[in-house]
């Protein structure tokens, strides 16, 4: 079985130093690092993808295909996508990015390639869709109101919240900790980074991740 590289942050890019070079270290196959992006129309992608690329760069990888989500992607989108050696989700309207990855093809080729041993890297909106339950709070929803929706289910058992600092989400996360019987609840405050390898907790950079482990049926 390959083991299952995953890499969450609680902000935006860029990449913590560590993790960065350690995400560049799993690219064990041949292909690109895909970038996968909703478009804003108040800004450009070509301007913002440096700000990820560079430190990529810098650590040895070399090869990217950026790819905008629709909710029609295109044959040739979705097989680059199958052949990346390295998958990012970036940030943005979680429900958005919920909405063209979750339950569609674009979806089903991330957890193929997850499960073959690719590392996937979610920034904020991306690593909120990681768990089996995406939990989007009021904070990131236009008229206000939370919102449950299915995840990727690349961590199970597992409940998380990004923004943990600015976002006050504290009991945000209890909350949902305590509601879903999870066995693990992952805080990331911005500029922080979490790599779990196997969805065991390996590394962690920048302000310290809130970590909430039920043992024995306790918290």
């Amino acid at each position: 079985m390959m083991d299952q590289q995953l890499f969450l942050f609680g902000g935006g890019p860029p990449f913590t130093p560590m993790l960065c070079e350690q995400f560049v270290s799993c690219l064990d196959q041949s292909g690109p690092v895909a970038l996968l992006y909703v478009p804003r129309p108040d800004s450009s992608w070509a301007d913002y993808a440096p700000i990820y690329t560079n430190a990529l760069t810098a650590n040895g990888a070399t090869d990217f295909f950026h790819f905008p989500l629709s909710a029609r992607p295109a044959p040739e989108q979705l097989e680059r996508l199958a052949g990346s050696a390295g998958i990012i989700i970036s940030g943005g309207e979680t429900e958005r990015y919920q909405q063209f990855i979750v339950g569609t093809p674009i979806g089903t080729i991330i957890q193929e390639r997850f499960q073959h041993g690719v590392p996937v890297a979610g920034f904020s909106a991306g690593a909120l869709l990681t768990p089996n339950e995406c939990r989007i709070p009021a904070i990131d929803q236009r008229d206000g109101k939370s919102l449950v929706l299915k995840g990727l289910g690349l961590l199970p058992d597992a409940v998380i919240s990004v923004h943990y600092d600015t976002w006050q989400e504290e009991t945000n996360l209890y909350e949902a900790f305590i509601k879903t019987e999870s066995t693990f609840g992952y805080g990331l405050p911005e500029r922080s980074g979490v790599y779990l390898k196997n969805g065991q907790l390996m590394q962690q950079e920048g302000p310290e991740a809130v970590l909430l482990r039920q043992k024995g049926g306790n918290i």
